[in-house]
């Protein structure tokens, strides 16, 4: 079921190789213990780890990513405030998501947090509020592109009002 709402998804290259290097150390531990088909084992365990590890822990923001699909925006508001509290609490975890959650994401869980509730509230009405998220992303990520354009959108319907009245 594809959604209606836009998602955007940045990848890190680079974060690929120490996901290739996790899967490799699996796969030697597996021939350690001596098993003929390492490499399937290998793979397969570095499969479920990377899926539970992304899956449980950000899962405030999985729920918010839900919520969003699903136009309740308010209730995605709430999954994205909580889980810009974890990951600014446990910001290791997020600073480090290549290895810590095997996420390949450029974007920080906290920017898109901040983001996605900037969002959230542009889908509800709420200019003003859209509009002081998209800077606070701004001020803690200056270079959250997501941000820059949003608020030039923003300015841009702002300047548009201004001139019809």
């Amino acid at each position: 079921m594809s959604s209606k709402i836009p998602t955007v998804r940045q990848t890190n290259w680079f974060s690929i190789l120490p996901h290739i290097g996790v899967m490799w150390v699996i796969i030697l531990i597996w021939q350690q213990i001596d098993s003929v088909d390492s490499f399937l084992f290998g793979a397969v365990t570095y499969l479920i780890l990377s899926f539970s590890l992304r899956n449980l822990i950000p899962r405030d923001h999985r729920k918010g990513i839900r919520n969003n699909n699903q136009e309740n925006f308010l209730a995605a508001i709430k999954n994205f405030e909580k889980s810009y509290v974890f990951f600014k609490k446990y910001e290791w975890i997020d600073k480090y998501r290549f290895l810590t959650l095997l996420s390949s994401s450029k974007m920080s869980y906290r920017e898109m947090a901040l983001a996605n509730i900037g969002f959230c509230y542009s889908q509800i009405g709420d200019g003003i509020k859209s509009k002081a998220y998209y800077e606070r992303t701004l001020k803690e990520f200056p270079e959250s592109g997501l941000a820059k354009s949003a608020l030039k959108m923003i300015e841009s319907v702002e300047k548009n009002l201004c001139e019809e009245v």
